[in-house]
C-alpha cells in the first residue's frame, strides 16, 4: 500500500497523455455500458418492510397487490361558488370514457359524489405495478387537462400515487439543477481562491466530474445486483463532488507545498511522487474507509439503504482512482509547461542583460547570483492561517482548557437528540410547490375517507375462504363503531380462493395519532379477536399506515448492528493506517461527537417550527427515518477524510524524529489550510441542498454541512490537538516506528522513498 500510489504516480508522470487518455477512455466505457445495459429499478417487492411487507407478499401471491391509482377530482371553479351538480356529473362521465380509451388504463370506476356535494372524482388504476404508475401517468395526465379546457366553468385536476410520485421527480430534478448551478460556480471560485490559478482550479472540478459520470455508469452495472431504488444518482452527486474535489485538492495542495520547499531542486515528476508517497497514501485510506464504512448500510436490509450504500461506495472508489492515476499526469503537465514557461522568461531576462543592462563592466547584474529558472523559493503553502494559528496557540498553551470548553459545547449540540422523533416522510410532507399536492390536499377535504387506509390480508387453505370471510366482516362490523375508522370496507378474494383481503378506509393522515393508534388496536384486539377460533390461518396488516409505522420501527432494530459495525471497521481502519490502538479509540469518540453534535443540530431545527422562515420548510415535527441512519454513516466515512489526513500530516512528522508535541502542532498547522479549504467546498456542496423542496433531501443537506463545519474548525483544530497533546507518546501505542524514529535527530531529505 505504501508503495502503490508512488508506482502509479511514476507511471502517470512518465506517460501523461496515455494516462489522461486512459481515463477519459474509462470514463466513457462505464457511462457507456451503463446505459447500453440500463438500470436495474427496485420493485414493490424489493420494498417490502416488517409485518407490512409480509401482508404485501401474501396479497401479491393471490394478485391482490395494490395498484398505482390516480384520482381525477371535479370542483367548482374558484370564486364561482357552488358546484354544479349536472355540469359536473357530466364532465366527471366524459373523464370516465377518456381514461377507458387509453392503452395504459387498467380499470375506470364509475363517477363518485362526495357527501357533501362538493365534489366528484373518478378513479383511474393503471396497468402494472404500484411503483411503475408514474411512468405512464403522463397520457392521464393530457386527457385531463383537454378535459379542463372542455369545461371552463369547472376545475378539473388529477391527483394519486403515480401523480405524485412524477411530481416528486420532476421537483427533485429542478431542483438538483438548481444545487448544480449554485455549487458548481462556488467550488470554481473556492478554488481560484485557494489555487490563484485557473488550470488548477480546473483540475479538481475536472476529475470530480468526471468521477460522477464513471460512477453513474458503474452504478447502473452495480445496478443489477443490487437494485437501484430512485437514490443512488443523487448520493453519487451528492458525494462525489465532495470526495471528488477533496481528494484533488489534497494532492495538489501537497504537490504545491512540496514545490515551494524544494526550491527548483526537484522537478515535476519528482514533486509529483512526494505527493503521491503523502497525500497519495491518505488518499487511498481515506477513500477505503469512506467506502468500508459505507458498505455496513447493507447491514440495513433494505433496498433504499442498499442503493446508497453501492453509490457511495463507487463514487468514491472511482474518485480514488482518478486521484491515483489521471491527477499525477495533469500534474506532472501543469508543472512541466510552468517550469518551460519559467525558463523562457529567464532567458529573456538574461538575454536584456547581456546587450548591455547596467551593472558591472563585464555586463553581470547581481541578478545573475539568484536561483536558475524555476528555481527561485517561494513561501511555503499549507500553514495555518491568523484565526487557526490563534486557535492553535491557544490549545498549546492550554490543552486541558480547550477540551473543557470544546467537548461540552459538543455535547450542549447533540443534547437534543435525546428528543429525537423518527417517522417516515409520507406522502402527505411533500412540498405544496408540486401541483398534484395541492390537488391532494383539496381530495382529502372532499373525501376524508382517502386520506389513508389499513388492508388486512389471510392466507388459508381454499376450502376455509368462507370461514375467513365470515371473521373478516366480523372484523369490519366491529370497526365501525370505532370512530378512527370511516367509508365502506372492502372484501376481496383470490382467484384460487386462498387469499382474502379486507380494506378499512381511516379518515385521517397516515402520521395522525390516531391512525397509528387504530392500527394498534386493528393487531392487537380486532385481528386476534376475529381468528380466535380459525386454526392454520395466516394474518398481517399492510396498508398505508402499517407502511409508515413499520419502516421506523425496522430502522431502529437494525441501527444497533449498523452501529457496531461501523464503530468496529473505523477502528479497525485507523488501526490499520497508523498502527495505533489509541488512535483508533480516539478515531472512534470523535467521529461520534461529531455525528452525534450534526444530528442534534438537525433534530434542534427541524423538529421546531423556529427555523420554518429562515429555512422555507414546513416542521413535521420530526426526523425522516432514513435520515439519521444515512447521515451517522456517511459522517463517519467523511470525518475519516480528515482523520486520516491530518494525523498523517502529524506521524510524518514524528517518524521524522519530530517530538511528538511539536508534530502534533506542525502536522496540525500545515494541514490546516487544505483541511479549510476542503471544508469549505463540502460545506458549498452539502449546503446547496438545504434550499430543496423534499424535506429529506433538505434535512441531509443541513446535516451534513454542519457536520463538516463543526469537524473541520471545532474536532480538527481544537479538540483534536488538545487530546493529542494531551497523550504525548501514548498517542502511538503499540506501534514502535514512531520511538526508533526518535534517535534520528535531524530531518532527513525529502525524497519519494523516505517520507512515506
Amino acid at each position: 500500500m505504501n508503495n502503490l500510489p508512488v508506482r502509479m504516480a511514476r507511471w502517470s508522470a512518465g506517460h501523461p497523455w496515455r494516462a489522461i487518455a486512459g481515463w477519459f477512455l474509462f470514463v466513457a466505457l462505464c457511462l457507456g455500458a451503463g446505459i447500453g445495459i440500463g438500470v436495474n429499478a427496485a420493485g414493490s417487492a424489493d420494498f417490502r418492510i416488517g409485518e407490512a411487507g409480509r401482508a404485501e407478499a401474501m396479497a401479491a401471491e393471490g394478485g391482490l397487490e395494490q395498484r398505482p391509482v390516480d384520482r381525477v377530482l371535479i370542483t367548482a371553479e374558484p370564486g364561482t361558488g357552488r358546484l354544479d351538480g349536472a355540469a359536473a356529473r357530466s364532465a366527471a362521465r366524459e373523464v370516465a370514457d377518456r381514461m377507458r380509451g387509453l392503452p395504459e388504463v387498467r380499470s375506470v370506476s364509475a363517477p363518485v359524489r362526495s357527501a357533501d356535494g362538493s365534489a366528484y372524482r373518478v378513479d383511474v388504476t393503471l396497468k402494472g405495478p404500484e411503483l411503475d404508475g408514474k411512468k405512464h401517468v403522463e397520457p392521464l395526465r393530457e386527457q385531463t387537462a383537454e378535459a379542463q379546457a372542455a369545461h371552463p366553468g369547472l376545475r378539473i385536476e388529477e391527483t394519486g400515487g403515480p401523480s405524485i410520485s412524477k411530481g416528486v421527480e420532476e421537483q427533485r430534478g429542478k431542483d438538483l439543477a438548481r444545487t448544480e448551478i449554485i455549487a458548481l460556480p462556488v467550488t470554481l471560485l473556492t478554488l481560484l481562491l485557494v489555487f490563484r490559478s485557473a488550470a488548477m482550479a480546473f483540475v479538481p472540478l475536472l476529475l470530480a466530474l468526471t468521477s460522477i459520470a464513471a460512477a453513474v455508469g458503474l452504478s447502473m452495472l452495480a445496478s443489477h445486483v443490487f437494485p437501484d431504488a430512485g437514490v443512488g444518482t443523487n448520493v453519487i452527486l451528492l458525494i462525489g463532488m465532495a470526495v471528488g474535489v477533496d481528494y484533488t485538492l489534497f494532492y495538489l495542495k501537497r504537490e504545491r507545498e512540496e514545490r515551494a520547499r524544494s526550491g527548483g531542486r526537484l522537478d515535476s515528476r519528482a514533486l509529483v511522487e512526494v505527493a503521491a508517497a503523502t497525500s497519495g497514501r491518505a488518499v487511498v485510506v481515506s477513500g477505503l474507509a469512506v467506502a468500508v464504512s459505507s458498505a455496513t448500510l447493507y447491514l440495513a436490509d433494505d433496498v433504499i439503504f442498499s442503493s446508497i450504500a453501492t453509490g457511495a461506495i463507487v463514487v468514491t472508489l472511482v474518485a480514488v482512482v482518478s486521484s491515483l492515476t489521471v491527477l499525477p499526469a495533469l500534474l506532472a503537465q501543469l508543472g512541466g509547461w510552468s517550469e518551460r514557461r519559467a525558463a523562457r522568461k529567464a532567458q529573456r531576462a538574461a538575454g536584456r542583460r547581456g546587450s548591455g543592462a547596467p551593472g558591472t563592466a563585464d555586463g553581470m547584474t547581481t541578478h545573475d547570483t539568484a536561483p536558475a529558472a524555476g528555481s527561485k523559493r517561494r513561501r511555503p503553502e499549507g500553514g495555518a492561517g491568523r484565526l487557526t494559528g490563534a486557535l492553535l496557540r491557544f490549545t498549546e498553551r492550554r490543552p486541558a482548557a480547550t477540551l473543557g470548553v470544546a467537548v461540552p459545547a459538543m455535547l450542549a449540540l447533540a443534547a437534543p437528540l435525546l428528543g429525537l422523533n423518527l417517522t417516515d416522510m409520507g406522502r402527505e410532507t411533500h412540498p405544496r410547490t408540486i401541483p398534484a399536492m395541492r390537488t391532494y390536499d383539496r381530495l382529502n377535504a372532499a373525501f376524508p375517507e382517502l386520506k389513508s387506509m389499513h388492508q388486512v390480508v389471510v392466507r388459508a387453505e381454499p376450502g376455509r375462504a368462507e370461514e375467513v370471510a365470515g371473521a373478516l366482516r366480523e372484523l369490519a362490523a366491529r370497526t365501525k363503531k370505532d370512530p378512527a375508522f370511516a367509508g365502506r370496507s372492502e372484501l376481496r378474494v383470490s382467484s384460487d380462493r386462498r387469499i382474502s383481503l379486507l380494506e378499512l378506509p381511516v379518515p385521517y393522515e397516515v402520521s395522525a395519532e390516531q391512525a397509528q393508534d387504530s392500527l394498534e388496536r386493528i393487531r392487537k384486539d380486532y385481528l386476534p379477536a376475529a381468528f380466535e377460533r380459525l386454526d392454520g390461518v395466516e394474518s398481517a396488516v399492510t396498508g398505508d399506515v402499517a407502511r409508515y409505522a413499520d419502516y421506523p420501527e425496522h430502522q431502529k432494530g437494525k441501527l444497533p448492528l449498523i452501529i457496531g459495525a461501523l464503530l468496529l471497521v473505523t477502528f479497525a481502519m485507523t488501526v490499520w493506517a497508523f498502527r495505533s490502538v489509541v488512535l483508533g479509540l480516539v478515531g472512534i469518540a470523535l467521529n461520534l461527537l461529531s455525528a452525534a453534535a450534526s444530528l442534534g443540530l438537525l433534530v434542534l431545527v427541524f423538529q421546531g417550527a423556529w427555523a420554518e422562515g429562515l429555512l422555507d420548510f414546513t416542521s413535521t415535527g420530526s426526523i425522516g427515518s432514513r435520515v439519521p441512519l444515512f447521515l451517522f454513516v456517511i459522517l463517519f466515512g467523511l470525518s475519516m477524510d480528515y482523520q486520516v489526513f491530518v494525523i498523517s500530516r502529524i506521524r510524518e512528522a514524528a517518524l521524522r524524529g519530530v517530538p511528538t508535541r511539536q508534530a502534533v502542532l506542525e502536522g496540525i498547522g500545515s494541514s490546516a489550510s487544505v483541511v479549510t479549504s476542503a471544508a469549505f467546498v463540502m460545506v458549498t456542496v452539502f449546503a446547496s441542498f438545504v434550499p430543496l423542496h423534499i424535506m429529506e433531501m433538505k434535512q441531509i443537506g443541513f446535516s451534513l454541512a454542519a457536520a463538516v463545519l463543526l469537524d473541520a474548525f471545532v474536532i480538527r483544530i481544537l479538540i483534536l490537538p488538545a487530546l493529542m497533546l494531551l497523550l504525548g507518546e501514548a498517542n502511538w501505542w503499540p506501534s514502535r516506528g514512531v520511538g526508533r524514529a526518535r534517535a534520528v535527530t535531524a530531518p532527513a531529505p525529502r525524497t519519494p522513498e523516505n517520507v512515506r
